[in-house]
């Protein structure tokens, strides 16, 4: 029996992410299915924003880190971002920090309006653009393709002229004794200005993250508002969250 079309997506971004590019008639040997499908189903996927088509074949939209990211826990981030999104009214202004399931919250918008969102988000982008409800204002500064965001001082500096209602951030990972971290000094940097532009604070992030603290140190627990992730949440961490006043909310993935 052939694979289904989720199961071709997962082998085509593995293939994406290893090799770099990949063919119509490599993807039809290997995935057992037509050329005519094949051709479908990276259609589908240039759609999405994954995948840039070639002739014979595709290239990866974006470094292999984030489509690695990307591909990784996809309904488990869905429905976090989709969770994210519900906080969002209208007419709020909202600051998104980069990553992958920040990203998906702009997805998630479709039928609210007047949403006017600041962020260093690349990837918000695909999203954004075919939603005419949504302003975005992306930030100035170095574009850091590993992270598919905005960095440096310049970015820093316009973050500071907003004020928000709500600000979403992304972590890289999270321990007892540090917080919430993440693995580069300036995204670190930068998310916690974002934080302290807005009147709420959001994190969004698969339970995965927690025990696994990255290189710096973003913000302590009690600096955090809301985490939204999902159910496989250790309950000790909940117990340590709930301590420190922050209100958890556990999403589980949609069948």
């Amino acid at each position: 029996m052939s694979a289904t079309f989720p199961e071709r997506r997962e082998t085509i971004l593995e293939l994406l992410a290893e090799a770099g590019s990949v063919s119509v008639s490599g993807l039809a040997k290997q995935l057992g299915v037509t050329s005519v499908t094949v051709r479908t189903d990276l259609v589908t996927l240039e759609e999405e924003g994954v995948l840039v088509r070639t002739h014979g074949g595709a290239l990866p939209a974006f470094h292999s880190t984030v489509l690695d990211r990307s591909r990784r826990g996809r309904k488990s981030k869905a429905a976090i971002a989709k969770a994210a999104a519900a906080q969002i009214q209208n007419g709020d202004t909202v600051i998104i920090s980069a990553g992958t399931t920040t990203a998906l919250i702009a997805k998630y918008l479709l039928g609210k309006r007047d949403i006017h969102i600041v962020t260093n988000n690349t990837l918000l982008l695909t999203y954004a653009r075919t939603n005419s409800q949504l302003r975005v204002t992306l930030v100035g500064g170095e574009f850091r393709a590993s992270e598919e965001g905005i960095v440096g001082p310049m970015a820093l500096s316009t973050i500071d002229q907003f004020h928000v209602s709500k600000t979403f951030i992304g972590i890289d990972g999270a321990s007892v004794k540090q917080g919430f971290t993440a693995h580069v000094l300036e995204s670190a940097d930068l998310v916690r200005k974002m934080a302290d532009q807005a009147d709420e604070v959001i994190v969004v992030s698969d339970s995965s993250k927690f025990g696994n603290p990255g290189f710096v140190r973003i913000l302590p627990f009690h600096g955090v508002d809301t985490l939204i992730t999902d159910t496989q949440l250790n309950p000790e961490f909940e117990k340590i969250l709930t301590h420190a006043d922050v209100q958890v909310i556990k999403t589980s993935m949609e069948k």
